[in-house]
């Protein structure tokens, strides 16, 4: 047999060659498209593994949260009817209720104890039963330590006031203050207003001290003698409900106090 010609030979290998290089070609795209996949499929593993540890997370959240347990509904109502049974009672009511729970709080702990806001509520003519005057108590616990923290729990009853309104009141505070201590005294006020045109000072039935002192108890819930911001905003949250507009409102404060 004989052999084949030089060219048939140098075509077959040129052939071999190119077959050679193809397969190395298709290897190489291979191994990349395997690394490819393993690349994703690493990074889906830890995007697994973090969304696991982000639902877990939310879970432990959840079981944290307040919002969560059972019977915030029944606590969102009960505080919906007190905001109700205030207002009813006209623009004192919110600041009469915060009167009513900061005498309450007999040992100045500015907190109450499921049993205290239960009485208390009694009085007031709502009845809870033990669960859900516990469960108003969690929504309002500051410390977790079961008791309701006073201030939180007025503030929630405040009828939502804008920023405006919110602010004009800030003002009206910060004039009265003048030592800029955060409550406002007789001697604060001294220094703003003057009671001696009053016509009980005048007669001379009250002293100039008297008029105001009394000027000083329409906000002072707690009756000790100064006012806080928070008691001034329970006042004014009652006069706020009656105004329509916010510059109504801020138009009838910054009359009353020159602001």
């Amino acid at each position: 047999m004989s052999a084949p010609p030089p060219l048939q030979i140098r075509e077959a290998n040129a052939h071999l060659v190119a077959v050679h290089r193809r397969v190395a070609e298709l290897e190489a795209r291979l191994d990349a498209a395997e690394r490819t996949v393993r690349a994703q499929a690493e990074r889906l593993a830890r995007h697994d593994q973090q969304l696991r540890a982000a639902l877990d997370e939310l879970g432990r959240t959840k079981d944290r949260c307040p919002e969560s347990q059972p019977g915030m509904d029944a606590v969102d109502a009960t505080v919906e009817k007190l905001r109700a049974q205030c207002l009813s009672r006209g623009a004192s009511g919110i600041q009469g209720l915060a009167r009513f729970f900061r005498r309450l709080d007999r040992d100045r702990s500015l907190s109450l104890d499921a049993g205290e806001l239960q009485r208390g509520l009694a009085e007031l003519g709502m009845v809870l039963d033990m669960a859900e005057a516990e469960g108003v108590c969690r929504r309002w616990d500051r410390d977790g330590n079961g008791v309701l923290d006073l201030e939180e729990f007025l503030r929630a009853l405040r009828p939502p006031m804008s920023q405006a309104r919110e602010a004009i009141i800030a003002a009206a505070f910060a004039k009265l203050d003048r030592s800029g201590d955060g409550v406002v005294t007789v001697g604060d006020l001294r220094g703003v207003y003057s009671g001696r045109t009053h016509p009980k000072v005048q007669s001379g039935q009250w002293t100039e001290e008297e008029v105001l002192r009394r000027f000083l108890d329409n906000f002072d819930s707690s009756q000790d003698g100064q006012v806080t911001l928070a008691e001034f905003q329970d006042y004014y949250s009652g006069v706020s409900a009656s105004v329509d507009s916010d510059e109504e409102f801020v138009a009838m404060m910054t009359s009353a106090w020159r602001l």
